[in-house]
Parts: structure tokens; sequence; C-alpha cells
């Protein structure tokens, strides 16, 4: 591997403009937001260098500034490149928006710098190279990210969550250290690629199986899996910006460690059948819950749970190169959302008189599924369906759903012909951007990324049950005007709004934590 530096730069201009920030206190600083506007650019122009760098001469490593390969180092390859231009191109995006949203606040200062450190760690938590400085850049984004969640210190909602997150991230903490630990006994070093390379010739192990299990709960801790997600749907008492930038890899933190390490993770079968089922159940929870909330930025929230979910379950299932593909496709999709959600209430609020809503009845559900499944199959064959791995095949029949209920709004009775034209054109070329993304994160990830193994009867029996679950969710979801306001609903409705009250439990048992303690 060619030796690269570029990367190093990155968080560079990002730790200066921080530390300028947190020396200004003055309410409405002239300079401070177009500084750290302008350090988050150069950042984004260090990723392009970076990423124009992998393109041209291939992955590179950097040396380590330590003693056995434990200092700071970068691993550039297909994941780090994607992540680090992905972090950058959000980070600076949020940058922008929040020296609009903050100005005038008596903090906006030291907003800017804990805004900043954040994600210069998660730039270094992305392309580290060694298993020290990816755990110490995990620690930081958490820590760094803890400041942010109480910017409105006097705000309980804040306190509450701040404090629900703190615990959450110190369990992952030390389960990540022990990974790590585990990892650096088992094989030896703490150079990520020599222990990669190791874990894919079958080396490791019982302490390697170990090591994935703690991996596992580190990132499912990080990416607000069931029952610890209560958290991250109290987090919109915190100002909007701190809502995008969790898309910054950031709450897809998880995602991205299962990625890097997919090489171990197929060492334990057993765990990812648990991410299989932790995450699809989360995806399915979450996903139900958010029909049900009346905030916008609420129903965010509860969409991010459930595409978390989705995104444990893909590692699970063994589609490392899809689950990078789904972070980068929700980052970007549900940080402008949140940026944009203050337009959304306002446009809502200005419609007097809704047009009218098309409200498809069962047959037009029965339609929408066979239509949407043909659609599917035609489509796949043209991108040789019959050649890929029965996971992905199962996950394209989940995602296929989605486009089932959009063509269930085209075909019911009362619904315009230029609707039911408008979603049949939608749901051809959501099959077709399905397809034709995967073919090509697959192909820029050959060769770094283990191919998905053939399933074994556990997985067989979990893939079918995944397929159903989210089959019978998209026909709840498609029916959910007929069913949701019925009378004999009404305890339903109240039940899932509250999340069958799972967050209220586990404030229950973190009464006894004060909020000091956790600040």
């Amino acid at each position: 591997m060619p030796i690269t530096l570029t990367p190093l730069l990155a968080p560079v201009p990002l730790i200066v403009s921080a530390a300028i920030s947190f020396m200004n206190t003055s309410r409405r600083p002239r300079l401070l937001p177009k500084l750290a506007e302008a350090a988050a650019f150069l950042s984004l122009i260090a990723a392009l260098v970076a990423f124009a760098e992998w393109i041209l001469f291939g992955p590179g490593v950097s040396p380590a500034i330590g003693v056995d390969s434990a200092g700071l180092s970068v691993r550039l390859d297909a994941v780090s490149a994607t992540m680090l231009l992905l972090v950058t191109f959000i980070g600076w995006i949020v940058v922008r928006y929040a020296a609009t949203y903050l100005d005038g606040e008596a903090r906006q200062g030291p907003f800017t710098g804990w805004l900043c450190l954040t994600l210069a760690s998660v730039l270094l938590l992305v392309t580290a190279g060694n298993l020290v400085q990816l755990v110490l850049a995990w620690i930081a984004t958490s820590l760094f990210l803890h400041q942010l969640l109480l910017f409105y210190p006097d705000r309980v909602a804040a306190q509450r969550a701040a404090r629900k997150k703190f615990v959450t991230a110190r369990l992952g903490d030390v389960a990540l250290i022990g990974a790590a630990a585990l990892l650096a006994l088992t094989y030896g070093t703490c150079d990520i690629g020599s222990i990669l390379k190791a874990a894919r010739a079958g080396e490791g192990g019982s302490l390697a199986v170990l090591a994935a299990s703690l991996l596992a709960l580190a990132a499912m801790l990080k990416s607000a899996q069931f029952p610890t997600h209560g958290w991250l749907t109290e987090v919109m008492e915190t100002p909007t910006p701190v809502s995008a930038l969790l898309h910054a890899g950031v709450i897809n933190g998880g995602g991205f460690l299962l990625i890097r390490f997919a090489d171990v993770m197929l060492l334990a079968p057993g765990v990812l059948a648990v991410l299989v089922m932790i995450g699809g159940f989360t995806a399915i929870f979450g996903s139900l819950v958010m029909l049900t909330q009346p905030a916008v930025k609420t129903s965010l929230a509860w969409s991010t749970v459930a595409q978390m979910g989705f995104m444990i379950l893909e590692c699970g299932l063994a589609l490392f190169p899809l689950a990078l593909l789904h972070i980068v496709a929700h980052s970007l999709y549900k940080a402008h959302s949140f940026l944009a959600s203050g337009g959304a209430v306002e446009r809502v609020a200005a419609i007097r008189r809704p047009g009218p809503v098309a409200v498809p009845d069962a047959g037009a559900g029965g339609r929408a599924f066979l239509t949407a499944l043909v659609i599917y199959i035609l489509v796949g064959l043209g991108f040789g369906l019959t050649h890929k791995s029965p996971q992905a095949i199962a996950l394209g029949a989940i995602l296929i759903f989605g486009v089932a209920y959009m063509l269930a709004q085209g075909f019911a009775d009362t619904a315009p012909r230029a609707l039911t034209r408008r979603t049949a054109v939608y749901a051809v070329a959501t099959s077709v951007g399905y397809f034709a993304l995967q073919t090509a994160t697959t192909s820029l990830t050959a060769g770094l990324l283990p191919a998905t193994p053939s399933p074994g009867p556990l997985e067989w029996t979990l893939i079918v049950l995944a397929v159903i679950s989210f089959g019978l969710v998209a026909i709840v979801q498609a029916m959910f005007p007929l069913w949701a306001y019925h009378p004999a609903a009404a305890g339903l409705r109240v039940h899932l709004s509250n999340g069958f009250y799972a967050n209220a439990v586990f404030d229950r048992l973190l009464g006894g934590w004060s909020t000091r303690s956790a600040s």
C-alpha cells in the first residue's frame, strides 16, 4: 500500500477553529461563523483530495507516530474515503446552518467549538489505522457530543436525554475497549489492516468471537438500538444543528464499526444472528411508532431509530457494502430533513385546506404489492438477480415493500391519474436505483469487504422471518389511515405513540443518576 498523509489534514482546520471559538465569548461574534465555515470547507477540500488519491492510487496507509503502530495513523480505503467525504460534506453544511441558527445566542462561541471538535473526532475515527486511535476517537466523539446535547442546560428533557446518552455511551466505550484489547491480544498487533488480514484467513479462535461480541455490543449501544434508543427520541430538545450532526458519522458510527471489522464479525455467525434479531426488531418498532408522532422532528427521530435498526440488520446479514450505502444515503437524506424541518412545519401550517388524500383499501394494497413484486423481479433480472446472495435478494424484497406502499397510494380509488402515473414511475426508478447502487457499491468495495457467506439453517430462518415481518409492517403502514383512527385502535395508538413505555422504564432505571454526575 502507498503511504498517504492527506486524510490527516482534514481534522486540522476544525481543531484550530475550535480553539479560537472557545476564546470568543461575544454574543454576536463577527468573524467566528465565517472562520468555522472556512475551516469546515477546508476539511471538505482535504477529503476530496484524499478521495481522489484513493481513486487514482488505490488504498493507502500512513506510518503510525508512536510505538508498535499505536500512534496517530491513517487507513485510506473505500470505507474510510467514503465516510471521510460524507462527514466533511455534512459537517460543512451543518456549520453553515448553525451560524444563522445560533446568531445572537450567548454561547455561540463554545457551541461552535464543540461542534468543530465533534466533527474532527469523527474524522479521526473513520480514518483510524490502529486500535488505539479508533478507541480514543470513539470516546472523544461521544464526550464532545455530550456538551452539545447540554447546550440548553436548563431544559429538563435535554438533561434527561444527555444523561441517558452518557450512560449508554460509557457502556459502549467499555465494550469497545474490551474488544480492542482482545483483538490486540489475539493478533499481536494494534494495526487494523493486519488484524483484518489475519481474520480473513480464519485466524483468531474463541477470543476473536468474544471480540466480535463486544464489537456488536458497542455498535448497538452507539446506534441507539432497542431498548437504549430513548435518548435519541428526546434529542429534539437540543439545537437543530445537533440533530443533523448526528448523521455525520455519530449515530451511525456503530454501523461503521461493524463494517470496518467485517472480517472479524464473520468469525462469529451467532453474533451476526443476534444483530439481525435486534436490528430487525428495532427497525420494525421504530417504523411503527413513527406513524403516531404528531411533531415533525420527533417523527424524524423515530425514523432514525428505525433506519439505524435496519443498518444493524444489514450488517447482521453480512451485507456490509449495502450497509455502507445505507449510511451514505440515509445520512444525506436525514440531515437535510432535520435542517429543513422548520420550513416543513411552516408549510404545513400555511395550508388551510389540505387537498384530498388517497387512502388505499385492501384491494389497492394487494394490487400494489403484486405490482411491486413484478417490478422487482423484472428489474432485478436485468442486474443479475439470480447470481446475488439470498441475503441481498431478501433485503431487496424488504425494500420493495416501500415501493408497494407508494403504489398503494396511486392505486387507491380516490387517487387522481397523475398520482397513479407518478407512483408507477417512482416505483420503477426506486428499483433501478437500488440495484444500480448495490452493484456500484459492491464493485467499489470488492476485495476490501468480505463476500456474503451462504446462509445456514439459522440464517435462512431469520431471513424468512425478516421478510414476513417487514411485509406485515408495510401492510400496516399502507392501511394506517383506515385503522389508526378507529375507536377500537385508540388504545393501541396511545401505546404506540409512547413507544410501549420502554423509554419510561429506562428513565426509571436511571432515576438515581443525578444530572450533575453525567455532566
